[in-house]
């Protein structure tokens, strides 16, 4: 029975050989799948960073209009007038107390 008993391993080698077209589509379905795996990833997580990214872009967006509304309103001629005028006791001169300088 040794001549004819055969070692398995040897059998199963023989056998993927005889079958290696099946062998190779079977890694290729692997790799082929692993590649989905790891594209759809990548592909989520891009999705949540540009998510962020739109999310920081309208907190900015709305930041700037605030800060747009705060520059009219702390610019304003009224408000600069009566800051001058009360803070820092300052006071329109009168005509006479004028001084015109003229440049050659």
């Amino acid at each position: 029975m040794s001549k004819s008993q055969l070692n398995l391993p040897r059998i199963v080698l023989l056998d993927l050989w005889h079958h290696k077209w099946v062998l190779l589509l079977a890694v290729a379905v692997m790799i082929n799948a692993i590649a989905v795996v790891y594209t759809s990833h990548v592909s989520r997580k891009y999705i949540t960073e540009w998510d962020q990214m739109l999310q920081e872009r309208d907190r900015l967006d709305i930041e700037w209009r605030n800060l747009l509304l705060e520059e009219q309103s702390q610019s304003e001629h009224s408000r600069i007038t009566r800051f001058a005028t009360k803070e820092l006791e300052m006071s329109r001169p009168l005509p006479r107390e004028e001084i015109v300088v003229r440049v050659p």
